[in-house]
């Protein structure tokens, strides 16, 4: 069954000092780290790639990074990521022209598999097939490649329709969520939120995850979904 589960977006971190970050989230109540690797071609920024997810990974051995793939030819980086410590590789279904394979390559390597889909394609582009294969399904209420963007209500709506289809799945949203935005996104559904700005430029992190997790945890029990 879905549980609430914090992911703080390392792109709103200091890179320069990215385990020590990483460090500082989990120590704040974080179970999950996203990582948003970019390549320059998917999205027109770019950000890490597996060589310094393998160095977060050594330094932070129990770290579980929440891999989220905005990358052109996403089953050509499954082979780098798991090496590099990847627990989960979410790729988006824009950019491939089989998911069910690439969700098969990703469990081969022992890694969970996501699938992400953009503001502009519809929940129905994941099919009942692709939603029952994957572990995680990602709803982006902001437009992939860049941090700090406004969140886009619009999206919401796709996060009950996915919910009201697969009840037991784990389901997040990234992209401007925070204090601010949580009730919409919990209530519609969502049980793991991303969430960089809000939490890495507070004076209390620990508290605005805790906030985050509370928020989803009622809104899964007013559902009827035990979160114990």
């Amino acid at each position: 069954m879905p549980r609430a589960i914090i992911s703080p977006s390392v792109l709103a971190s200091d890179f320069g000092q990215l385990t020590a970050e990483c460090k500082r989230m989990m120590k704040g109540g974080a179970e999950w780290l996203h990582m948003d690797v970019m390549d320059g071609h998917f999205v027109p920024n770019i950000t890490m790639g597996a060589p310094i997810l393998a160095c977060v990974k050594k330094g932070i051995p129990d770290i579980f990074m929440d891999c989220h793939m905005m990358v052109a030819q996403p089953e050509k980086w499954v082979d780098d990521i798991a090496a590099a410590g990847g627990a989960l590789y979410c790729f988006h279904i824009e950019a491939t022209s089989d998911a069910l394979s690439l969700i098969k390559a990703i469990k081969a390597k022992g890694m969970q598999a996501g699938v992400a889909i953009s503001p502009d394609t519809p929940s129905t582009a994941i099919t009942d097939e692709i939603g029952n294969a994957a572990d995680m399904l990602l709803v982006m209420t902001v437009y992939p490649g860049r941090g700090g963007q406004k969140f886009l209500e619009r999206c919401v709506p796709k996060v009950a329709e996915l919910r009201a289809r697969f009840p037991d799945q784990n389901i997040e949203v990234d992209g401007g969520v925070g204090p601010a935005t949580i009730d919409q996104c919990a209530h519609a559904g969502a049980n793991v939120i991303v969430a960089g700005t809000a939490i890495f430029a507070a004076e209390n992190p620990e508290h605005v995850i805790a906030t985050l997790k509370a928020t989803v945890e009622k809104a899964l029990q007013a559902k009827g979904v035990s979160t114990s």
